[in-house]
């Protein structure tokens, strides 16, 4: 691949990550799932005993449930790209918090490990799976 196109597909993928992040703070669930493949893989499985969910519509479900009155910050930084024929692997590093109304609040650091695909001219998640190397809770209210 010339360098040129993975350059290219380098900002692309890091612009759809910072799209995904914005949308999920942001509860844009519309442009949340615009991101996705219709058959996603999502599995947040790890220290949770959530199920793995496939489906764009039963993942952006999931997940909006899972923050029904919480406010939260997603950050990803140095992803670890690597392109093929079909798409891209990625591993980024992450941290969230998330803060539940009246309950506790969340910081977790690990990592997202992704699949990409191309659609068109846009990049869609395929898959997530997310490792955590430290979760910290505490009572927020």
């Amino acid at each position: 691949m010339a360098l040129a196109a993975v350059v290219d597909a380098f900002y692309e993928l890091t612009r759809a990550k910072a799209r995904y992040c914005y949308t999920l703070d942001s509860r844009d669930w519309a442009g949340f799932a615009d991101l996705m493949t219709d058959d996603v893989v999502l599995d947040v499985s790890e220290g949770t005993g959530v199920p793995v969910v496939t489906g764009r519509d039963a993942a952006v479900e999931m997940i909006r449930s899972s923050l029904s009155n919480a406010k939260s910050a997603h950050q990803v930084h140095t992803p670890l790209i690597e392109l093929n024929s079909d798409g891209a692997d990625v591993v980024w590093a992450m941290q969230d918090r998330v803060m539940w109304e009246g309950g506790p609040a969340l910081t977790g650091y690990g990592h997202y490990h992704e699949r990409w695909v191309r659609r068109g001219e846009d990049w869609k998640l395929a898959s997530l799976r997310l490792t955590r190397l430290i979760v910290e809770f505490e009572n927020a209210s």
